[in-house]
């Protein structure tokens, strides 16, 4: 089958890119395909405390990926779980809502990513976005991706915020607003207390004869014609088929996929690519280079109360009956998140702009929720937002069936811990105010009388990812950048990627907001060149000069 443009990837990136595409240029057939199922009847998915069982377990939804060996992590395989199925990675993430700071994105420009400064891209993240608080500088309310307040706060959660500030934190209730800094409960991406995941803002709001969704169809590679991105080889129900692009194929495959496939398809670093029996089309050595994730590290706490926070084993008797009042009205403990509020700190008051994220769970979250416990607890989470560290996606096989080879290298530069370990001691203030201490309980693997030592031995022992792997096919000017700053990958024509991966930095907050983003942007940097290509043409027919002569004139 043939299409104008074919969208590799039904997560934040691509369903954005794909509908607003499709509505954008009506002449054009568009195909986005995505290898997992259909989500919009999934009902872990669509009820926000889903999470909690989406997120550890490796299901359809779910690539539930590990990664090498980590000497940094005590030897221990991170885990990593992606979202597998319409809506991506956005159908099985907690949902929060933030963009990062200002700085990040004038960073990218800095950097040579022409376009990408905070006041270029904030006009797209606002055209995203359908925040029920209304319209702002800062924020759009009529976008399809809805942003709402938290329609379930559990007192412990509460409790946090408050403990916060006596801990001599400032209060802050937008995030994305002009002070990123302080402490206080998230906004979510939920549309009547139900997740509000990229499919269900921009694919499963209205049908467009232009867009055809396929889904439970793997990419094995692009195919060229020449250095020309021609289609794609996929496999669904068995079979395997090529699908042609007439116009571009486009990436948005994530941070661990979209390189690989880059690779499968010959483009990537020589020696790697041959090592797997690979002809190289273009000799790429960044593609897969440069991978930067979130270190987290979490506090646990048991606790005994008369008030339980009921996220727990313990408390599924409790949560039963809330079952009807979700299911009726989108209300009650099932809307929550379960990591409802947090904030971001400065380790030193003099830095331009936060260095670590919390996030507070109204539950015990050990090993991402793979390790259960029985009884009531809490956990305070804390991340490194700008680590040092650098890592790599390889190939495993020539197969993009076959898992990549996935190296975050955390704590390979040392500073990232030396800052986890100042980002603990700032949690511990927190869990040590009175708002939270009154109630006593037990921590499950630190202690108020750690040494520094104990405490960075625990922490290798425990921390791992926060779900936010970027920038292994890095957007630039530069000759090694796999991308330019209209997405385009260089040494190709026809070829694009839309998703993470392109992140040259990783940004000071959760990347579901900013990936959306980079998606909207994508859609009308694509238009654009569509519109350029068909003046072109018709400029051409007007002067009577053939194609075939132009392309000879041209050479």
């Amino acid at each position: 089958m043939q299409y104008d443009y074919i969208i590799v990837g039904a997560g934040s990136g691509g369903c954005s890119l794909a509908s607003r595409l499709a509505d954008s240029c009506p002449d054009a057939t568009i195909a986005l395909i995505e290898a997992g199922p259909h989500t919009n009847r999934n009902l872990f998915i669509n009820m926000p405390v889903g999470v909690a069982v989406v997120v550890p377990q490796k299901l359809k939804t779910n690539y539930g990926y590990l990664t090498t060996p980590q000497p940094g992590l005590d030897g221990r395989q991170g885990y990593q779980p992606r979202g597998r199925g319409f809506g991506g990675s956005s159908a099985i993430n907690a949902m929060i809502y933030t963009r990062g700071h200002p700085l990040d994105y004038d960073e990218w420009a800095r950097l040579g990513c022409d376009g990408w400064s905070w006041a270029e891209v904030l006009p797209y993240f606002r055209r995203a976005e359908g925040n029920q608080r209304g319209a702002d500088a800062w924020h759009g309310d009529a976008g399809p991706l809805t942003v709402s307040d938290l329609r379930y706060q559990n007192p412990f959660s509460k409790r946090f915020v408050k403990a916060a500030l006596e801990a001599g934190y400032q209060p802050n209730d937008d995030f994305n607003g002009a002070d990123q800094e302080g402490v206080g409960f998230y906004q979510v991406t939920q549309r009547d207390g139900r997740r509000c995941s990229v499919a269900r803002a921009y694919i499963y709001d209205r049908a467009r004869p232009n867009l055809q969704t396929i889904s439970d169809a793997t990419v094995l590679r692009v195919t060229f014609d020449g250095k020309r991105a021609s289609g794609v080889d996929i496999v669904r129900g068995g079979k395997t088929e090529t699908l042609e692009a007439r116009a571009e194929v486009v990436l948005a495959a994530g941070a661990f996929n979209s390189p690989q496939l880059l690779m499968c398809s010959g483009i990537g670093p020589a020696a790697h690519l041959q090592s797997h029996g690979i002809a190289v089309l273009h000799d790429a050595p960044e593609v897969g280079q440069n991978l930067i994730d979130h270190v987290d590290f979490t506090i646990n706490k048991r606790v005994s109360s008369i008030e339980p926070t009921g996220f727990s084993l313990r408390g599924i008797a409790r949560m039963l009956p809330q079952f009807a009042t979700f299911m009726r009205h989108g209300r009650g403990m099932l809307s929550s998140n379960v990591a409802e509020a947090g904030g971001f700190l400065k380790s030193r008051p003099t830095l331009e702009r936060p260095d670590l994220q919390l996030h507070f769970c109204a539950a015990i979250v050990d090993d991402h929720n793979r390790h259960m416990h029985w009884g009531h607890g809490y956990s305070l989470h804390v991340c490194v937002l700008r680590p040092h560290s650098r890592g790599s996606v390889t190939l495993a096989s020539a197969d993009a069936r076959t898992k990549p080879l996935i190296d975050p290298r955390f704590f390979s530069d040392p500073r990232d811990l030396d800052l986890l370990v100042d980002g603990a001691k700032m949690a511990r203030r927190i869990l040590d105010s009175p708002s939270l201490a009154v109630h006593g309980g037990r921590e499950l693997y630190t202690h108020a009388g750690q040494s520094e030592a104990e405490l960075r031995r625990t922490i290798a022992e425990h921390a791992d990812t926060i779900y936010h792997p970027v920038a292994t096919c890095r957007m630039g000017s530069d000759a090694r950048s796999v991308v330019d700053p209209q997405l385009r990958v260089r040494g190709v024509t026809g070829l694009r990627i839309v998703d993470a991966s392109v992140m040259p930095t990783l940004i000071g907050g959760n990347t579901n907001a900013p990936t959306v983003m980079i998606g909207e942007r994508a859609a009308e940097l694509i238009a654009a060149s569509r519109r350029e290509g068909a003046a072109e043409s018709r400029t051409v027919f007007a002067s009577g000069e053939t194609t075939g002569a132009r392309a000879a004139s041209a050479v």
